[in-house]
């Protein structure tokens, strides 16, 4: 009975210590996401009103708040393209240091800036203009050179893998379309090119077969038949001297095309 009171106990606290862990971690992130809330809105009306400056007071102080909406629009835009991005690309860490360094700079500009706008004495601020000016265009051309070049970098990897899709696309349609490839060098059919027997009249057909005995050719009119010598007389009494009249027999592998005549 003990055991099992001490394990309901230890459960219980198990529960309590579990509930204020996510009670905690709940109230964390409201405050982060009030505060957020809260500095963007702040940072709204900080925009919306160094541009009615800009338009409505003309001169140095309207110079000096162009100058710093200039600033915080270039610096706003490098820094969530490099949070952005370094959770994609590792290798951003080293630029998102370098631009932490760069927003040190930035924030001392921009409250210089803001001091310089209830600066009294106009004339001493028309001197410092052209020294804020130029200091304002190295950081946010730092600035922008950062983010254009953490863009570029994501442009290209995306090109990288689209060519990469493009190319195994391609091969796999190429298998999927197998029956439209035909063979670059395939050997030709000995059935199917007859040149052997068309380009030369004279040749006769490539057989293992012996070819009938050919017809002897009849004497002329008037012609006197050459005398046979009594060895080929002795050896043919029987063959008659001119062959008997029948059609040449005609085999399967002879019928090819007819060479044309030469004459």
């Amino acid at each position: 009975m003990e055991a099992v009171i001490a394990v309901v106990a230890l459960l219980f606290v198990l529960f309590l210590a579990v509930g204020a862990y996510a009670v905690v971690k709940a109230v964390g992130a409201a405050k982060r996401g009030v505060d957020r809330t809260l500095s963007q809105a702040r940072r709204t009306v900080e925009d919306t009103t160094l541009r009615a400056k800009t338009f409505a007071q003309p001169g140095a102080v309207g110079e000096l708040a162009q100058l710093r909406l200039k600033l915080r629009t270039s610096m706003r835009a490098t820094q969530d393209a490099l949070r952005a991005g370094v959770a994609e690309d590792p290798s951003l860490h080293e630029s998102l240091a370098l631009f932490e360094r760069l927003s040190t700079h930035g924030h001392e500009l921009d409250d210089d800036l803001k001091r310089l706008e209830s600066e009294p004495d106009r004339i001493t601020l028309s001197q410092r203009l052209p020294a804020l000016k130029e200091r304002t265009e190295q950081i946010t051309k730092a600035a922008d050179s950062l983010r254009w070049a953490a863009r570029d970098r994501a442009d290209k990897f995306a090109d990288d893998d689209l060519d990469l899709l493009r190319t195994q696309i391609d091969m796999e349609a190429g298998a999927l379309r197998h029956w439209t490839t035909e063979p670059s060098d395939a050997p030709p059919s000995p059935s199917s090119s007859p040149s052997s027997s068309s380009t030369s009249p004279s040749a006769a057909p490539a057989s293992s077969w012996p070819d009938p005995a050919p017809a002897e050719a009849s004497p002329r009119p008037g012609a006197t038949a050459p005398a046979e010598s009594p060895d080929r007389t002795a050896q043919e009494p029987t063959r008659p001297a001119i062959a008997p009249a029948s059609p040449r027999p005609t085999y399967s592998w002879e019928k090819q095309t007819k060479p044309e005549s030469t004459t």
